[in-house]
């Protein structure tokens, strides 16, 4: 009765330490499996002449997480970054992203809080704030350089002042032709000068009568001296 009494109370301890061993197993595993705030890590990376801050989230049992940013200053929330996002991991990573015109070396504050059913399995910061880049972001710069010169001109080089243009002088014979082009006449009336020319012609309007009427006055006197001398020389001779 007492070796069965005593196998009975080591079988009896036997089983309690399996059970236990299967116990911590099992607490083990559970841990492992459990979200836990070291499968979450965060960059500050550029997006071209913008800034992004990008959280990843490597759980595996995909247990949903607010992710919440914060810009610190002095050891304390100047203000958060945009909007809280939720992400659900998985094993290979899962991320979000907040748009942040961040600043060279600046500081930010992540927050995680997952909650799997109604337990919240992480409510706490990821290790270390995330500081950002000595450099900051600038767009890439891909445009070719442009060939074009200048408008301005350079201190040593002088524009040459403009070419005088020459303008020919009218010919001789377009100003003959310009001067002597006539006048339109303003009626059909003769001019003054027609008239004149007309009197000139016919004798009338001027003094051609009365030194017609002297010269003939001359030759007969000539006439008759011419006579008369001839006469006196003729009987002179005889």
């Amino acid at each position: 009765m007492s070796l069965s009494r005593r196998t009975a109370a080591r079988s009896v301890r036997m089983l309690g330490v399996t059970a236990a061993s299967a116990a911590l197993a099992l607490g083990a595993a559970g841990t492992a499996l459990a979200c836990n705030i070291s499968e979450f890590s965060a960059t500050a990376a550029c997006d071209g002449a913008k800034g992004v801050i990008t959280v990843t989230d490597k759980d595996p049992t995909g247990v949903p997480a607010e992710i919440t940013v914060f810009l610190e200053n002095n050891g304390g929330d100047l203000r958060q970054v945009g909007e809280a996002q939720t992400v659900k991991g998985s094993a290979t990573g899962v991320t979000v992203s907040f748009a942040e015109d961040w600043e060279p070396n600046a500081e930010y504050r992540i927050h995680v809080k997952a909650v799997d059913g109604t337990k919240v399995v992480v409510d706490k910061d990821i290790t270390g704030n995330l500081t950002t880049p000595s450099k900051a972001c600038k767009a890439d710069d891909t445009s070719t350089p442009s060939t074009t010169p200048s408008s301005t001109p350079s201190d040593s080089t002088t524009t040459p002042p403009p070419a005088e243009t020459i303008t020919p002088s009218a010919s001789p014979s377009d100003s003959a032709s310009d001067s002597a082009a006539p006048a339109p006449s303003a009626s059909n009336a003769p001019s003054a000068a027609v008239q004149e020319s007309n009197l000139a012609e016919t004798g009338a309007g001027s003094n051609t009568g009365l030194i017609v009427g002297i010269a003939a006055v001359l030759v007969a006197v000539g006439g008759g001296a011419v006579f008369f001398g001839m006469r006196r020389r003729g009987a002179s001779q005889r």
